[in-house]
């Protein structure tokens, strides 16, 4: 006779749909509230659910995937832009660093609610 423990039951959360709703802004969890209260601070709860988003240890994590998507994006486009266009050295100092800061501002968000959503949806850190 073994006590062998019970099988462990798949207790994770549909990420799909719910990475679909935290990228538009939205709870993962019922899609109703907001995930965030202000740019990059997660909301302490869903107003309609009351799912807790402060909860989630994002850390640095998101700013790692903006910094990956950036260099896949930029660095490419740098070098096409520079074999089939002469653009003056003083013009590309300061268009590239622009466009970098503008695209990772508009990753950001979408990264952190991607990781926090994924943290969820796998039951990590403080999220029962």
């Amino acid at each position: 006779m073994t006590d062998a423990p019970p099988p462990a039951r798949n207790l994770d959360r549909p990420l799909r749909p719910a990475l679909s709703l935290a990228l538009r802004g939205r709870c993962p969890a019922c899609g109703e509230g907001r995930m965030f209260k202000s740019f990059l601070k997660p909301s302490s709860g869903c107003e309609h659910c009351g799912q807790k988003w402060d909860v989630s240890r994002a850390d640095d994590f998101p700013a790692y995937i903006v910094i990956l998507l950036l260099g896949h994006i930029l660095v490419p486009l740098m070098i096409e832009v520079n074999s089939a266009l002469s653009i003056p050295l003083g013009v590309q100092a300061v268009l590239w660093p622009g466009l970098a800061v503008i695209l990772a501002a508009l990753m950001i968000q979408p990264a952190k609610a991607a990781v926090i959503t994924f943290q969820w949806s796998r039951r990590m850190d403080g999220f029962a």
